[in-house]
Parts: C-alpha cells; sequence; structure tokens
C-alpha cells in the first residue's frame, strides 16, 4: 500500500472510530455498525441530485419510445443504421443513455474505502481497531463463510447474515416485481397503436431480447455480494440497495408501470 493511501486510510478509519464514538451510547458494541449506515445514507444524500437526474432522464428516454419504435421499424434490417439513429436521437433531444449510471458509479469509492478498510488486518503501519467491531454476534471483518464456520447458518453470526439476505431478498424482489412492469409499459408505449394492431413493436436490436430477459433478476445478485465481502461492506450494500429502492420508488412513481414501495410491499 502506498504511503499516500496508507495515511488517506488512516484517516478514514479514525473518522469511522469518531462516528461510533458519536452513536456508542445509543448502539453500545454495535455503534461501528450503526455509523457505516449512517456513513452510507450521507453518501447517498450527496449522490441523490444525480439519482433525480437519472429520474428525469429516464422520464426522456420514455418519452422516447415511440420514435425508436419508428426507427426500428424503418431500420430493423440495418442494425448499424438503426444504433446510428438511435445514438442521433438521443444527441438531437439531450438525452444520455448513459445517465442511469451516474449515481451507482459514483457510490463505487466509498464501497471500495470500507471493503478495503475491513479486508486489513493494518491500517497505517498500525492494528486495525475497526476489526475488532461487530453488528451483534458477527464481526463487521468477517464474511458469511466465517460465520457458517462458527456455529453454521442459524448461529449467532449466521442469524445476522440470514437478516441481510432477507432484507436483500425482499428489495430485489420489489425491484424484479417494478423493473418487470416499467419495462412492459414501456415495450407497449414504444409498440403504440401501429404496434399492438401489427403485433409487434417491429424488429429489435440483436442481443436486446436477452439483456431484456436478464434486468429484471439483476437485483438478486447483491445477495451474492453480500456474501462475499467484509460485513461493514455488505451493510453499506444492504443500506444503498433499500435506499434505492425506497427512492426510485418515490421518483420514478409517476411514470407507467411504476407502483408506490406499500403496494408491492403490503
Amino acid at each position: 500500500m502506498s504511503a499516500v493511501l496508507s495515511d488517506f486510510m488512516s484517516v478514514f478509519a479514525s473518522l469511522v472510530e469518531g462516528l461510533a464514538d458519536l452513536v456508542r451510547p445509543v448502539f453500545h458494541d454495535s455503534a461501528a455498525a450503526a455509523a457505516i449506515v449512517l456513513f452510507t445514507a450521507f453518501v447517498r444524500l450527496l449522490v441523490h441530485p444525480l439519482s433525480r437526474a437519472s429520474a428525469r432522464g429516464q422520464r426522456a428516454r420514455a418519452a422516447l419510445q415511440p420514435r425508436i419504435a419508428e426507427l426500428r421499424r424503418k431500420h430493423g434490417k440495418n442494425p448499424e443504421k438503426l444504433q446510428k439513429a438511435v445514438l442521433e436521437l438521443h444527441a438531437r433531444e439531450k438525452v444520455s443513455p448513459l445517465s442511469g449510471c451516474l449515481p451507482s458509479l459514483f457510490q463505487l469509492p466509498a464501497f471500495f474505502l470500507l471493503y478495503h478498510l475491513f479486508s486489513n488486518a493494518e491500517i497505517g503501519g498500525g492494528a486495525n481497531s475497526l476489526l475488532a467491531h461487530t453488528l451483534l454476534a458477527a464481526p463487521l471483518g468477517g464474511r458469511w463463510a466465517d460465520a457458517l464456520a462458527d456455529g453454521g447458518p442459524f448461529g449467532p453470526q449466521g442469524l445476522v447474515y440470514a437478516a441481510l439476505f432477507a432484507v436483500v431478498a425482499v428489495v430485489a424482489t420489489f425491484n424484479y416485481r417494478r423493473t418487470k412492469r416499467m419495462m412492459a409499459a414501456s415495450a407497449a408505449s414504444a409498440a403504440g397503436p401501429r404496434g399492438a394492431a401489427g403485433g409487434g413493436e417491429g424488429p429489435q436490436v440483436p442481443g436486446m431480447g436477452a439483456i431484456t430477459r436478464f434486468m429484471p433478476l439483476m437485483s438478486f445478485f447483491t445477495l451474492v455480494t453480500v456474501a462475499v465481502v467484509p460485513l461493514a461492506a455488505a451493510l453499506y450494500v444492504v443500506t444503498s440497495t433499500t435506499w434505492s429502492a425506497v427512492e426510485r420508488a418515490v421518483l420514478y412513481r409517476d411514470m407507467p408501470g411504476a407502483a408506490p414501495a406499500t403496494v408491492v410491499l403490503g
């Protein structure tokens, strides 16, 4: 580890320790875990303007779907010409097809900071005291495999992970259903009356069908992440994923196919 990175990690570790000390009277031995949740919430607040911009971009892209469907019908037999026409349409309307990725990309540094911090026994040339912190019975530097080795899936540590997996499963199911509804509504909008009468929206971009079928399932891969990263990083992922589900339910509530979280969870 370079000296600059080592110093930076030491400062970050001190910040986490300081935040944990602030909330210790309330959360006691799980204070560091609570500090990570608060840190995640702070990061999400910083990223929220990008999430709002992403929602505006999604609305703009949804409004373009009928015109994109026309381009598919016109250039369906020429994928290169179709791709060029779609990109030109996005450029004319000043709509970026990648704007939805920005909130996730800007969170990666925070995730990797926590991953690195709780994956090293030494920070700044000294022992990493954060590894002594726990969430209930589970060490923040431990992984699900460690929990399985120490008591099994229903041991004290295993139950902590079981709770996290349950939260992720609920959020992933919510995201799956919402994504399916929004994609169905988007397809119906793109097809329009002509598509409905003609039995479809015209030729698809090659490979798009497979991507469309795969997209709703992506949220479930969070379960794998939670299982393999240190518990501290898993807490970040679970908190951020839950935040995203609530945030998107609010920001996309007036879009076709979107539904309030209470409808799905209830």
